[in-house]
């Protein structure tokens, strides 16, 4: 991230905080040229304008890029530009397989005679190991060592290769799991808001952005540090130095002015701004937040809005710097100086807002009065789906009409029970959204206390669970006395991590799932988090529903979906009166009393003085040492990948494709969930098949996400999907198509084993909006090992186009007007592709096709390798294969 001396705006300056001298690139230069004027333009665009300054090299980044952003207006032409982010963000999931990479990197160069230590990622990148605790074990005091016991025993080999990973890689940190939730922790203590690095013997600053493989990576825009979720590729090229390729985007300015009203939260706020967002339309878009009522809102009410910006569909949430962000800096016990510079850079650099700040300009406009915010939750199915409370009894109504009303009894632990259509039977405290938030989880406390002091009980049939962003959360709980009315209430600790908001909600007790299952019931889940899609949740649990944390405790002492909370009662008292919520509802005031009184800077010292250290688990961990990683070859969750094997120091010429089948039909919007493998592993599948031929029991499979640094469970995964449907192989679903020239049906994966022993290349035809959803680096990775040479899509979303380039596949697009349909493509015909041997952004390239009778017919599509940088990444095999031949 060095200062570039070359700078076409000569804006390089120096900046004194205290002591102490900064280099850095001063946008006010840019207004004294004429070529800008910063007032205009949004906060986020600013912070995007510098990095262009300070990233402007020739090759990836021109002065007439700069140019093209520093005087933009709504309705600008699109301009296409390189972002650089500072630093990089991994969760475990994903961070492994980059890890994994890096280490076979190594591998590669010490093959062919070079310094394996040279391979380090470039920037700081920090990875928090969060996204494998499962709630096992509830409602009691153990149930947090005993989930984290088995979180060790399942994951153990992952996280001695993260150990050493963290002492073999430079720029590279490990925060151990039960810590704390990826984007809290970034909140909370590893995010810069102003970086200040060595350059030279002086050091230069510049604002603080990052990409993190997390789409919710956006809840540090809170903090008004720049930067999003992306895919395990984007972000491996970012840790090597690769910068993003993206349009300037439009931005959405969202105005908010009053306050709060009593009895409204932060969750009832981003729930009603992700409905308004989501009817606009905001994809692809930034969307900044301005306006008085910023004032009116703290960090953490903050993170909460910017959290969901992927549910709400932006790239990002921003939240300018102002003195609400110097305050949160103070409090989380970051460093005098680092306050300091923050405040002072922002300050020069005009990324400070105030209240009298004037509005930039946006694309467009959309404003909201807090005091219009009620009490609120979201679903079934789905986070805009936004229903106020008052109104949460009529609406699931709705989702049952048509259902059979039905009563079974149950008996599990000792308690007998009927359960019907309507039962909450998960209500969790889960996720970074909410948790992050002190206010929100001690007002969660407050209600507990409450209740419990008017004898109330959370149902026999509800899965309770706490499972806090950081230890922090814990501590100050436990300061304001609440942790014991909590656990009377069976909302006992049960991990530090991302449980029942990605599906790591652990089984329901066997009676109850089994009453589900045997009566095909309409059961509830209610959790504080940000996402509850079908299927996502449990298996078992149709209907879910986001809600504050005290909701979430509110729902779990009714029991029921079908309650009017607002009206009828919770349950009755140790006198048989009946309780109402507005009676155990925590006041603003009260919530802000204990705030002050138990939540304190010390926390935030104590808590993160040995945030790399880990628990005893962790430190006993028998680590391999060595600058080269000790692959076993009898690891089921680890293992060597295939790419760089017979690697040439320099690349072949581009070749054209002869002779290709086709593997997959697919229609539109197949989603990267689709292609990637995600959730559980079927004992018949090829996955399932190849574990039990290792030795790994069914039940101790774990999950597509645990086992992404074993390529061979990935690629047996990949398009494996149980709701993907090949029109190669009509009347199935899941991971099934017919192997040409003599169709006979079987798996994708053992149709590509047979093309790949008869040197058959593969390719995937498909509809529009090819890769939506999240950005899985293996929706990419796994295809490449299936052996797909090519994708002909009639439109590609925007990171998996940029994926596949990534992994050496060429992207090509139907012309405007044609598809598979129009072409008459059955799928049994033979592909040869010509031109790709002059490939260049954006040309026509040739196909022509023969069906097994010999009629030919030919077509032109268009290489969807849109830049130069592009097709050097596809001409040398992928981006990783291109990184390891420069540093050769």
């Amino acid at each position: 991230m060095a200062i570039n001396a070359g700078n076409s705006f000569r804006t390089r300056d120096k900046l004194n905080v205290g002591a102490q001298n900064f280099e850095i690139h001063r946008l006010e230069f840019l207004e004294k040229q004429g070529v800008a004027d910063l007032a205009k333009l949004p906060f986020s665009l600013r912070i995007l304008l510098e990095n262009l300054l300070r990233c402007e090299d020739g090759r990836f980044v021109h002065s007439e890029d700069i140019r093209a952003l520093a005087s933009w207006r709504p309705g600008a032409p699109e301009k296409e530009i390189a972002f650089m982010p500072a630093r990089v963000l991994l969760q475990d999931f994903t961070g492994v397989p980059a890890i994994v990479d890096l280490a076979t990197m190594r591998e590669a160069v010490q093959r062919m005679g070079g310094n394996p230590k040279r391979i380090n990622p470039l920037f700081p990148a920090e990875l928090v190991i969060d996204h494998s605790v499962q709630v096992d074990n509830f409602g009691n005091a153990n149930a947090f060592g005993l989930n984290a016991e088995l979180e060790f025993q399942r994951n153990i080999e992952r996280y001695a290769f993260l150990r050493w990973g963290q002492t073999a890689f430079q720029n590279f940190k490990v925060v151990p799991p039960d810590t704390g939730i990826c984007h809290q922790v970034n909140l909370e203590y590893l995010a810069r808001v102003v970086c200040a690095m060595p350059y030279g013997n002086r050091f230069e600053a510049y604002p603080d952005s990052v990409v993190g493989t997390d789409s919710h990576t956006t809840m540090v825009n809170a903090l008004g540090v720049f930067g999003w979720g992306v895919g395990g590729i984007e972000a491996e090229a970012a840790m090597l130095g690769q910068p993003s390729s993206m349009l300037i985007p439009e931005v959405v300015g969202f105005r908010l002015h009053g306050r709060l009203s009593e009895g409204a939260t932060a969750t009832d706020l981003v729930l009603t701004v992700t409905e308004m967002l989501r009817k606009k339309g905001v994809v692809g878009k930034f969307v900044e937040f301005y306006g008085s009522g910023l004032s009116t809102l703290s960090v953490p009410d903050r993170a909460t809005i910017a959290n969901m910006a992927p549910e709400y569909g932006a790239t990002m949430g921003f939240f300018p710097v102002d003195k609400e962000t110097l305050n949160y800096l103070q409090f989380t016990a970051r460093s005098a100086e680092q306050i300091a510079l923050v405040e002072a850079y922002c300050k020069e650099q005009m990324l400070f807002r105030t209240d009298e700040t004037p509005a930039p300009l946006f694309n467009d406009t959309l404003e909201l009065d807090l005091g219009t915010v009620e009490p609120t939750v979201a679903g079934p199915k789905r986070p805009q789906d936004r229903v106020a409370l008052r109104q949460a009894k009529s609406s699931f109504t709705k989702v049952l009409e048509g259902t059979p009303v039905k009563h079974v009894a149950v008996r599990n632990n000792g308690d007998s029970f009927d359960l019907s259509n309507g039962s909450v039977v998960i209500a969790a405290i889960t996720s970074c959204t909410n948790t992050s938030n002190p206010s929100l989880m001690l007002g969660a406390g407050l209600l507990a206390k409450k209740a419990v002091e008017r004898g109330l009980q959370v149902k026999p049939w509800v899965k309770t669970s706490l499972a806090p962003g950081s230890k922090v959360v814990t501590d100050y709980l436990l300061k304001a006395g609440l942790t014991e009315y909590l656990d009377k209430l069976k909302f006992n600790l049960v991990g530090y991590g991302c449980t029942t908001c990605i599906g790591n909600s652990g089984p329901l007790p066997e009676a109850i799932g089994a009453a589900i299952k045997e009566n095909n019931m309409v059961a509830v889940a209610v959790l504080s988090g940000n996402r509850n899609f079908e299927g996502r949740i449990h298996p078992l649990v149709r209907a879910n529903y986001l809600a504050s944390p005290p909701l979430v405790v509110a729902y779990a002492l009714a029991g029921r979906m079908d309650v009017d909370l607002t009206t009828e009662p919770l349950g009755n008292d140790q006198e048989g009166k009946p309780v109402y919520l507005h009676e155990i509802w925590p006041t603003p005031q009260e919530v802000e009393a204990t705030v002050r009184q138990a939540v304190t800077q010390e926390q935030y010292k104590k808590q993160y003085a040995a945030v790399y250290d880990g628990d005893e688990h962790w430190k006993g961990m028998a680590v391999p040492a060595g600058d080269l990683y000790q692959w076993d070859a009898k690891s089921t969750y680890i293992k060597l990948p295939p790419y760089f094997e017979n690697m040439a120091k320099t690349a072949a010429p581009l070749a054209d494709i002869h002779a290709a089948r086709v593997l997959a039909i697919l229609g539109d919007s197949i989603t990267t969930d689709h292609i990637s493998p995600a959730g559980s592993i079927g004992a018949d599948s090829p996955a399932g098949k190849y574990l039990l031929a290792n030795g790994v029991k069914a039940h101790e499979f774990n999950s597509y996400g645990a086992r992404r640094g074993n390529h061979e469970v990935m690629v047996r995964g990949t398009f494996a999907n149980i709701r993907l449907k090949n029109q190669l192989a009509p009347g199935t679903e899941g991971g099934w198509t017919r192997c040409q020239p003599n169709g006979e049906q079987m798996s994708i994966y053992d149709a590509s084993v047979k093309y790949r022993e008869a040197g058959v290349p593969l390719i995937i035809l498909a509809g529009k909006e090819y890769g939506s959803g999240s950005s899985r680096d293996w929706a990419a990775k796994g295809p490449k090992l299936l052996g797909v040479r090519a994708v002909i899509a009639e439109s590609y979303e925007r990171i998996h186009r940029s994926n596949l380039v990534g992994m050496g596949i060429l992207p090509l697009e139907f012309k405007a007007g044609s598809n598979r349909e129009t072409l008459g493509l059955a799928g049994k015909e033979t592909f040869e592709i010509t031109g790709v041997t002059a490939l260049a952004p954006r040309i026509d390239i040739h196909v022509a096709v023969m069906d097994n009778e010999g009629t030919a017919k030919q077509f032109t599509v268009v290489a969807r390798v849109d830049t130069p940088e592009e097709v050097a990444y596809y001409q040398n095999g992928g981006i990783l294969t291109y990184v390891l031949r420069q540093m050769i």
